[in-house]
């Protein structure tokens, strides 16, 4: 007997899934992807080249298709609906949440994005357009029109017979929306206080009135930082007059977080954050191509920076040997700064109160460790090449690039932010470029003046 889904780890689901794609096990594959949660079926769609893909989409149920769309990066959700014809498209998202499906309705071209909005049931298009209204990236997007509101002028026994008409609750409802007549949001009812507090109770009495909330332009990082300062489960957000309009809760942080983190990695390598890693060759070459021609850019302004002091390398060819170690290490001590900056400013834990310190701070560390390092490499350079000029010049060239390499490390993110660009993004090759320059220059410079 195969063990349960829930008891294997991705790579060994993925291993059985190629196995059975391999030998031609429809039935065995179709039965496996049943019984897996549509989130782990997207990720091993995933984790296939296009050719098995199609295959793996295919053993996918009717049923199923529009929760693992739901699921899927931008990039392997449009390969997979570019297979589609309209009335598989159709039917598979007649079941997505409106939140999911504004996300594929945006990427379809014109002409099916119309189609797909008029077969959806009168209730779920309005529900969709709700969604549509808030820009990408913010809590009116995020949110889940699914959500059940109460009076708070009823009592507890009222509402829980209300509730056991449903046939069951939106997902992770810890707590009800207590709303006024004309709609606007006024607190929350526990879960916990519905079913054990005196049913005669009104729900005014023991509402969480007021308490946190999301307006619906807040953006997404926003609501991720408010839950996790104060630990909520679900949030409701509503709109600029107050009247509720939906709600957050914590499985759709956990994506915002994981989003983020995925964004950070891959935009530190020059990638978007949606980049198919079994995309086809030529599409992957293009965009990763780009950023190596920006690379060669900035290497070619390091090279012209050495190709000035052509005389003293002529000379003295140690330099030669020892010109990498000071650019390597401003580079190692910048991205460390740079890193540590860039996750300040994501945690919201950067201000203009503080950067005057944090910019002092960092200096401060890297004169330190300038100076401890630059003893070390002044003691190999001297038993190695036996001249204090050497060692002298490596040492003060040490100490002045660790310097700016720190002070680079906090204000590049800082102004790249200001100007609106993504410091993960291009900070480490800005970074990289500014210490390799000074290092070559303070080096090769203070060589001049020495040695010559």
């Amino acid at each position: 007997m195969e063990t349960s889904t829930n008891e294997q780890s991705q790579a060994v689901l993925l291993e059985q899934v190629v196995e059975h794609l391999d030998a031609g096990r429809h039935e065995e594959l179709a039965e496996q992807i049943e019984s897996s949660h549509p989130a782990e079926v997207a990720d091993l769609l995933e984790s296939l080249p296009p050719e098995q893909r199609g295959e793996l989409w295919d053993a996918v149920s009717a049923s199923q298709e529009g929760d693992v769309l739901g699921y899927l990066h931008e990039e392997a959700r449009a390969s997979i609906i570019g297979e589609m014809d309209d009335e598989e498209l159709v039917a598979a998202v007649q079941t997505m949440a409106p939140e999911h499906l504004a996300e594929v309705i945006e990427d379809l071209p014109e002409d099916r994005s119309t189609t797909l909005l008029l077969t959806l049931e009168q209730d779920h298009r309005k529900r969709l357009e709700a969604v549509l209204n808030f820009e990408e990236g913010t809590a009116g997007r995020l949110m889940s029109t699914d959500v059940i509101s109460v009076r708070p002028d009823v009592a507890l026994a009222v509402v829980l017979r209300w509730l056991r008409r449903h046939e069951s609750l939106p997902p992770h409802t810890d707590a009800l929306m207590v709303i006024g007549e004309d709609g606007r949001y006024l607190g929350k009812l526990g879960i916990d206080d519905l079913l054990t507090r005196d049913p005669d109770t009104k729900v005014e009495q023991i509402m969480v009135q007021g308490g946190s909330i999301a307006h619906a332009n807040m953006s997404a990082h926003e609501v991720a930082a408010l839950f996790d300062r104060r630990d909520l489960i679900s949030i409701a957000v509503v709109g600029d007059d107050e009247h509720l309009l939906g709600r957050i809760t914590i499985d759709d942080v956990v994506d915002i977080i994981r989003e983020e983190s995925d964004r950070a990695l891959l935009n530190s390598a020059g990638l978007k954050e949606d980049e198919d890693l079994f995309a086809p060759v030529l599409p992957s070459a293009k965009r990763r191509g780009f950023w190596l021609g920006i690379n060669l850019l900035t290497v070619f302004m390091a090279s012209a920076v050495i190709g000035q002091f052509e005389e003293v390398l002529d000379k003295v060819v140690a330099l030669a040997v020892l010109l990498p170690v000071v650019a390597s290490m401003g580079g190692i001590a910048g991205s460390q700064t740079l890193t540590l900056t860039i996750r300040g400013l994501a945690l919201d834990q950067i201000a203009n109160a503080n950067v005057r310190w944090l910019i002092g701070k960092e200096i401060a560390v890297g004169a330190l460790n300038g100076l401890a390092w630059a003893i070390v490499v002044a003691a190999v350079a001297f038993v190695w090449f036996g001249s204090p000029g050497i060692a002298a010049t490596i040492a003060a060239a040490m100490i002045l690039n660790l310097l700016i390499a720190a002070f680079a490390g906090v204000a590049i993110p800082l102004l790249l932010t200001r100007f609106g660009i993504d410091p993960a993004l291009s900070g480490a090759v800005v970074l990289t470029t500014v210490t390799d320059i000074v290092g070559f220059l303070s080096f090769l410079g203070l060589a001049s003046l020495i040695l010559l």
